[in-house]
């Protein structure tokens, strides 16, 4: 098959789809308005007024020992403020000792921060390194090598990208402090984050619609896992500093459901991976071979699937290993038993996490290649001329020739050349 043949869809299945998709889209939307937060509160409320933060630049970087201790060295910047009622001021403050102190030099751009209402120049310490031209040239840089790669298709995952960061900054993270479940918040905003991302970067068409299908089945199953598993092992959600913290601050959130809504969330950027991966394959498969039905359809596809699936499973792993280090670090210092370090809720909540993410990733697999196949295999190729688009050009006119009267004469029987052209041509050949 050619690569300008299409797949067409019957009509009737195309419906079929939309019946099957809608009432998920409906509940959505619905989701979204009765979890939308109302008032949620704001961090003044909870953790008090903002610190004053303002950018600077090192001029002077001066060494002292420390006091009270003669053998250790502090180190004291100056730094010119560019921004705040002090701007254009130079302020001296200490950045710490010994080998851990941030290692500063001239020039470095630097942010400094000052308690709400204070006046005083000796009010400012160092807050942190400005990292803002670094991350804007690693995002410039992303952005183009995505639309460089994927063109059109890349510039609408990137829109896609900026969709899902808003519904978790405008939707999920506002509504969890508002007091929702996590996990009703967590869903929803995962379902329409999908929804966005896989229809605006994909297209609507019969094998998005697919895989959006295959994703949301995977996702329903992995939050009913992770609820399951959760509550059978009876996790507080507050085995982290982070969350004790939470808790204090904002004693309305639910962080044990907290738990499962990172789940859920953390399993869909994956899920929606293998769900298109695996539709994309089935669709291709009949392309290559319209003959095939639903069920060798199935088994092919089924077996790049397995492929995918062995090195997705490795990647969560890895992910939550990679980002859980210096816990495993510390566990390994303290030199506990491994059943103790596993089973314990600091590190359980990783290995639920992994194990529950990764069962619902291999479900995706089947249910979204059965999908699939069932779909295609109702579908017909349509060749589809590549240059219907265009116009052919129109004909130039031909050109008459030009008659020869002479040569026609000479061609017509009979005809003998006149007397003085043969003595002409007699004459040369006597000579």
């Amino acid at each position: 098959m050619h690569d300008h043949e299409r797949v067409e869809v019957p009509q009737r299945v195309r419906r079929l789809l939309l019946l099957a998709v809608v009432p998920f889209a409906v509940a959505t939307v619905a989701g979204l308005v009765l979890l939308w937060p109302s008032d949620p509160p704001t961090g003044s409320e909870v953790l008090g007024p903002p610190a004053e933060l303002y950018d600077g630049r090192v001029t002077e970087v001066v060494e002292r020992p420390c006091l009270g201790d003669t053998e250790a060295r502090c180190f004291d910047v100056v730094v010119r403020l560019s921004q705040g009622p002090d701007q254009g001021e130079q302020v001296a403050v200490e950045v710490g000792q010994g080998t851990q102190a941030p290692r500063l030099r001239e020039g470095a751009p630097v942010v400094l921060g000052r308690a709400p209402g204070a006046e005083s120049t000796a009010d400012y310490y160092f807050a942190d390194h400005q990292r803002d031209r670094p991350l804007l040239l690693l995002g410039a840089l992303f952005a183009v090598a995505v639309v460089v790669l994927g063109r059109w298709r890349g510039l609408a995952a990137l829109g896609a990208l900026a969709v899902s960061l808003l519904v978790i900054v405008f939707f999920v993270l506002p509504a969890i402090l508002d007091g929702r479940s996590p996990l009703a918040v967590a869903v929803v905003g995962a379902a329409a984050v999908m929804f966005v991302a896989l229809y605006l970067t994909h297209g609507v068409t019969a094998q998005t619609t697919t895989a959006v299908l295959g994703t949301l089945v995977s996702l329903a199953l992995t939050a009913v896992l992770a609820a399951v598993f959760v509550g059978a092992s009876r996790f507080t959600g507050l085995a982290s500093e982070e969350a004790n913290f939470l808790q204090a601050a904002a004693g309305q959130v639910n962080v044990r459901g907290l738990l499962l809504g990172g789940i859920v969330i953390g399993s869909l950027g994956v899920l929606d991976d293998v769900t298109v991966t695996q539709a994309s394959a089935v669709w291709q498969l009949h392309r290559a071979d319209p003959s095939q039905s639903a069920r060798a359809l199935y088994r092919s596809a089924l077996r790049i699937g397995r492929d995918h699936i062995g090195s997705t499973v490795n990647t969560l792993v890895l992910a939550y290993a990679g980002a859980s280090l210096p816990l495993l670090l510390l566990f390994t210092l303290s030199s506990q038993p491994v059943g103790a370090v596993v089973t314990g809720e600091v590190v359980a909540q990783e290995v639920v996490r992994t194990l529950v993410g990764s069962v619902g990733l291999i479900a995706s697999v089947p249910v979204t290649t059965a999908l699939a196949a069932a779909v295609v295999s109702q579908a017909r190729p349509v060749e589809v001329d590549p240059w219907a688009e265009w116009e052919e050009p129109p004909e130039e006119p031909k050109k008459r020739p030009r008659r020869d009267k002479r040569r026609e004469k000479r061609a017509e029987p009979g005809w003998e050349p006149p007397k003085a052209e043969r003595d002409f041509w007699g004459d040369l050949a006597d000579e």
